[in-house]
């Protein structure tokens, strides 16, 4: 975890490893390089996923898969993703180191785009996979300097010869830190995760009339920034209106034309929200929309929303979320149920095989930043209930 860290490594202790950068293949070579150390078979797929093999007894039967992603968001933590990937390959070594053949293969996947931040939406790599996002599209993706998906795979090396289409699963396991303050907060050591939150990311533009801020008097002005500020400040209040659990998000905002003398004319800001019930988020949605037409026309102003991506709720296997829970009672872990409301690759490949994931508390719930922590008793106790829970996967 600690050599991981280094490729990519931020001065505030994160790392940046955007898709598809530098930093990126540079973390894919080095797990390339222990996944052969590991005597493992690398296959690297059109969309540069990777998957690890060990073989099985019946080395047909569909695998027992693991892992999550390398890459990260601007400026992100060291333990999201990576855990999920390592603690895999750990598992595996230590089934190597014991002479243990399970009936299925396993196979260790390194998820290609999984934040998103670059090229939009999430969980790209694994929504190709599992047949979710058209290949051709995912490959015409354009990140905010205008460079391409396929061009920035093929200039990194990682675009494969394995097909990206669905293939069936035998299981899938995902080790994440939690990203939220739960299991912290609760002194809770281990969340056997039963399901995803929904997700549906919009992006809004507000068109106005550019002008003196000076001569302009208020009541004429076309202020795009008026119009956006007060919508996000209406989306803010969206959640207390439908459950506890629901969170909406506005996370970028760019304006034009960016002068302190000058009234802006357009604004385009991103909104995100998410819940584990379907008709909370059409209601979400709905309410968005009604938010961003009643300022608009408040202010006089032109819109636009576009749909940027979405993911339905999605449950887990029962199956796999018990074998998970055995393994906590077998190590003597204290353990609860929850849902995850970050995204996961874990999402896709439910739709290919029965999944579930594992959640290990981080220091005061924090990730996506340079201050997410991890205790590294909770990263090794997840790593065990990983293990212990792949091979009755892999055995079954």
């Amino acid at each position: 975890m600690e050599e991981m860290a280094r490729v990519g490594a931020t001065k505030g202790g994160g790392v940046n490893r955007l898709t598809l950068t530098d930093a990126d293949k540079e973390a894919r070579d080095l797990f390339a390089l222990w996944a052969g150390d590991a005597d493992l078979d690398l296959r690297i797929d059109e969309m540069g996923n990777m998957f690890a093999r060990r073989s099985g007894r019946e080395d047909d039967a569909p695998p027992a898969m693991a892992g999550s992603h390398l890459d990260s968001v601007p400026n992100g933590g060291r333990f999201d993703g990576s855990l999920g990937v390592l603690a895999a390959l750990e598992a595996v070594r230590t089934l190597n180191d014991e002479s243990i053949v399970t009936r299925r293969p396993i196979e260790i996947v390194n998820w290609t785009n999984e934040e998103g931040p670059r090229f939009p939406p999430s969980m790209v790599g694994s929504g190709v996979f599992a047949g979710a996002i058209p290949l051709e599209a995912a490959y015409e993706t354009r990140d905010s300097e205008g460079a391409r998906f396929l061009d920035e795979l093929e200039r990194i090396g990682y675009r494969g010869d394995a097909p990206c289409t669905p293939r069936p699963i035998g299981s899938y396991l995902e080790l994440h830190i939690e990203q939220g303050p739960v299991l912290v907060n609760e002194g809770v050591q281990v969340g056997i995760v039963e399901g995803i939150f929904g997700l549906t990311w919009l992006r809004v533009t507000m068109k106005g009339e550019r002008d003196h801020a000076g001569p302009t008097p208020m009541h004429l002005r076309r202020d795009a920034l008026v119009g956006a500020a007060r919508t996000i400040a209406a989306i803010r209040e969206i959640p207390e209106k439908l459950h506890p659990e629901f969170v909406a998000t506005v996370g970028e905002l760019s304006l034009s034309p960016g002068a302190i003398n000058v009234i802006p004319d357009e604004v385009t800001f991103s909104v995100d929200f998410r819940h584990s019930e379907p008709e909370l988020m059409n209601e979400a949605r709905n309410l968005v929309e009604e938010a961003v037409h009643r300022e608009a026309e408040r202010e006089n102003l032109e819109v636009e929303i576009q749909d940027v991506g979405s993911s339905t709720p999605t449950a887990f296997d029962a199956g796999v979320a018990q074998a998970v829970r055995s393994a906590c009672e077998e190590s003597g872990y204290s353990h609860r149920s929850m849902w995850s409301a970050a995204g996961h690759d874990a999402r896709y490949a439910a739709d290919l095989g029965p999944a579930a994931m594992i959640f290990v508390p981080c220091v005061a719930g924090k990730s996506h930043s340079e201050e997410e922590d991890m205790d590294w008793e909770d990263g090794c106790r997840g790593c065990d209930v990983l293990a212990r829970a792949l091979v009755k996967m892999a055995d079954s």
